[in-house]
């Protein structure tokens, strides 16, 4: 396997370059006195050493380890504790927690590039972090003052972690129907029974504490998803000075053993009647969770894109380097006895389409991060307005796309490996185990695909897709001759989504079983054209470069490689969601 390096260039250039995000910080009062363009770029360089340098290296062998547990208590591997106390260290955990409680306060926009390294780095690791973010979100925005100030500290700084326990053994995604109860006692706080399942970091051994954020349901709760209320439960409670006191009763029961992801713990966890504290409203517990949801199913977006990512450096460097073969042009290497495979063009098919989707990935990843950042701090209704309806439209795209192009990475570059990307030791093959679990995570990519269609398209009339729709067609206007290549395809595909999705809402209005079956192909199409969106801004700004040439040349022809190679899948996506539903019908159950 390559040394990790972060894409420290790249990321430059999509912040800097693409979208100049140092001038969206500067009209926004919240982060103009937190963050510039030169901070920024100090905290990613600093990101960029101590992903690639403590966390890369223990990829492996925490795969081959994998997290033991025993009797209740989890260990992970070797070398896992003292790297996380290094990253906590450097304040990473909290990097874009409120400064108020100890976060360091950066835009979503730079803790996205941090999300990035850390993953590619590890995933596995990286998700304790990860989960420790979203949950002081969600304690951040709803919780008292008295809670936040009481937790929020130690979890920035990663002397404390988080975990989210949402689903139950028989609920799955339909939270509506979990068991989880809590009593209420007489000094305000509540007692949680019940058992959850799939608990990322629900228990481990890299911080003192872990506080969980459990969904339950009061005695007098309504049916449904109406009834959820959110708790706070520490492992150990916490005395009114800040030290740590009883062992509350939240135990982890097991932990599960899977595909990949084998450094990362997750946990069947029982409650019972452990000590916890309500977070926010009562019966309001599933508005709560989901202020978090949009930055947690984006973070899950960028797993799949840091997977991408550390594929393609390890394939990249594996191509230049393996001799197999002569180019079909005849000898490159003559004084070899082969040709690096590099020189094939269906090795370079491979590397460019990994190449493609990473780099409009991380563009199409930033741009969504900007609009959080637009939606939480702009003082402007108007502006957060459209920042939180471009959000809701745009996550469930950033959250399956991007994973499901991490899937198609990561096998493009096992494959480049040949027979040695099925062998253990390379670590192309972890790769492809790791991704697969972003694809399930924080809603299956079928359920986000239903999202997209049924509540943020259908749900809307096509009006938060106009807003996408409308802002691409201002851009193709506003584009010089001299982006002809790009914006004309750019155009042509658009008017492809476009009438698909008025051809959707048509019928959806006579055969409600049309918003499932389209919805699949319907979001990938989607992403093909935003992805080509991104791709003519970064050929934009690459033929405003200057100096850098070889980077600015390799950048014009990954977008025409795009262009040329991937954009035209939105063809046959197009042509089987207007084939209909019919044919998903023709079946009985009997004859599966």
């Amino acid at each position: 396997m390559a040394d990790y390096k972060a894409p420290l260039r790249d990321m430059r250039f999509v912040l800097n370059e693409v979208f100049n995000v140092a001038e969206q910080w500067a009209q926004l009062p919240g982060l103009a006195e937190v963050v510039d363009a030169d901070t920024a770029m100090a905290v990613l360089e600093e990101a960029g050493k101590v992903t690639a340098k403590t966390i890369a290296p223990l990829s492996r062998a925490a795969d081959e380890e994998g997290c033991r547990w025993d009797n209740g208590a989890v260990s992970t591997p070797a070398g896992f504790i003292e790297a996380y106390n290094t990253y906590a260290e450097g304040g990473w955990v909290g990097v874009g927690g409120d400064p108020v409680f100890g976060g360091m306060g950066m835009p979503k926009a730079i803790s996205a590039q941090v999300e990035e390294m850390v993953n590619a780095s590890s995933l596995a690791f990286g998700l304790y972090p990860m989960l420790t973010a979203g949950a002081c979100l969600s304690i951040n925005a709803h919780a008292s003052e008295a809670l936040k100030a009481k937790y929020l500290p130690n979890m920035y700084a990663g002397v404390w972690a988080g975990s989210m326990c949402l689903t139950e053994p028989h609920a799955g995604t339909d939270l509506g129907i979990i068991r989880t109860k809590a009593e209420p006692q007489a000094d305000g706080s509540y007692k949680v029974s019940g058992t959850k399942i799939f608990i990322t970091g629900g228990e481990h051994d890299l911080t003192e504490n872990i506080i969980h954020l459990v969904l339950a349901k009061l005695p007098d709760a309504p049916a449904g998803p109406k009834g959820i209320s959110l708790f706070l439960v520490p492992k150990f409670l916490v005395n009114e000075d800040g030290s740590l006191g009883a062992r509350n009763p939240a135990t982890c029961g097991s932990i599960e053993h899977k595909m990949g992801i084998q450094a990362s713990a997750t946990c069947v966890m029982n409650f019972d009647e452990a000590v916890g504290y309500i977070v926010g409203e009562p019966n309001k517990g599933l508005a709560a969770m989901f202020t978090m949801m949009n930055y947690e199913r984006l973070g899950v977006g960028i797993q799949g894109l840091a997977s991408a990512e550390r594929s393609y450096q390890n394939a990249v460097e594996y191509a230049r380097d393996r001799l197999q073969s002569r180019a079909p042009t005849g000898p490159h290497a003559k004084d070899k006895a082969a040709d690096p495979i590099i020189v094939h063009p269906d090795v370079r098919r491979m590397l460019l389409t990994m190449k493609a989707q990473i780099e409009g990935g991380r563009a199409f990843s930033t741009y969504v991060a900007m609009q959080l950042d637009s939606a939480k701090y702009s003082e402007d209704a108007a502006v957060r307005k459209r920042s939180e309806e471009l959000v809701a439209l745009l996550t469930p795209v950033a959250k399956a796309f991007l994973t499901d192009l991490g899937l198609e990475s990561t096998v493009h570059g096992q494959q480049v490996f040949g027979g040695h990307g099925y062998i253990r030791e390379w670590g192309q093959e972890q790769l492809v185990r790791d991704v697969r679990i972003t694809q399930i995570y924080e809603g299956t990519n079928g359920i986000q695909a239903l999202d997209l269609m049924g509540r943020k398209v259908v749900a809307s009339g096509g009006a938060y897709y106009r807003l996408f729709s409308d802002e691409i067609r201002q851009f193709i206007a506003s584009a010089g001759s001299e982006l002809d290549e790009f914006a004309k395809p750019l155009a042509a595909s658009l008017d492809q989504l476009d009438g698909l999705t008025e051809w959707v809402l048509e019928q959806a209005k006579g055969n409600p079983n049309e918003i499932g079956a389209a919805s699949v192909e319907y979001l990938h199409a989607f992403g093909y054209v935003a992805y080509a969106y991104m791709w003519a801004l970064m050929a934009r700004a690459a033929k405003a470069g200057e100096g850098d040439e070889a980077f600015y040349s390799g950048k014009l022809g990954t977008a025409r490689f795009y262009f040329a190679r991937l954009l035209p899948r939105v063809d046959s996506l197009v042509a089987s969601v207007k084939a209909g539903s019919e044919s998903l019908f023709l079946l009985d159950a009997e004859q599966f």
